[in-house]
């Protein structure tokens, strides 16, 4: 099977959203290290005293989570997370850097440490995956008990399920027994 992990570009959106495991309720936000431990793995810089960053961390998650489940389902965004989005990357700035090769790149601004920098690296990499056609292939599994986030690197970019030995699977087995049922 090939590789369900997203590109660089959706790496940190991806990693946020599968700290939370729905099936057994760990959150790796709050796990050991709290969610100083998420960001230091992911060299995120110090924030500054006093920020809110575990509530603000499972806010961007569960939006993002919501706009990932309309890419599954080929619906829009929930009107209720597009405006959390906006709020949360308002307060996260990216400039333009250009790069001595002419190139060019979104970061985020100086300054930014915590969650208001996590979510300003997740908004560039969602800015250059929709540049290059990548954002809506990144999915939520429609599992009402999984949710996992995958990369769909299906021909037809079809996925639904993070895994189809084993979400999928459960998924056509419940269908299957409801019409039996209903013949019965």
């Amino acid at each position: 099977m090939a590789s369900r992990t997203a590109p660089d570009s959706l790496r940190w959106v991806q990693d946020l959203l599968n700290t939370l495991d729905i099936e057994t309720g760990e959150d790796a936000l709050t796990a050991d290290g709290g969610p100083g431990g998420f960001l230091r793995a992911h060299g995120v810089p110090e924030p500054g005293p006093g920020r809110g960053e575990l509530g603000e961390l499972q806010e961007l998650r569960e939006a993002l989570r919501e706009v990932c489940l309309a890419h599954t389902a080929g619906t829009a965004v929930p009107e209720p997370a597009a405006r959390t989005l906006d709020r949360l990357f308002a307060a996260a700035p990216l400039v333009l850097a250009v790069r001595p090769d002419g190139g060019a790149a979104l970061r985020p601004a100086a300054g930014l440490g915590g969650a208001a920098y996590l979510t300003a690296r997740i908004a560039a990499g969602i800015a250059t995956a929709v540049a290059d056609g990548t954002w809506k292939r990144l999915k939520a599994c429609e599992a009402h008990d999984c949710r996992w986030v995958f990369y769909d690197r299906s021909p037809a970019g079809r996925s639904r399920w993070c895994s189809m030995a084993v979400c999928g699977s459960r998924a056509k087995m419940r269908t299957y027994r409801a019409r039996r049922a209903e013949s019965e």
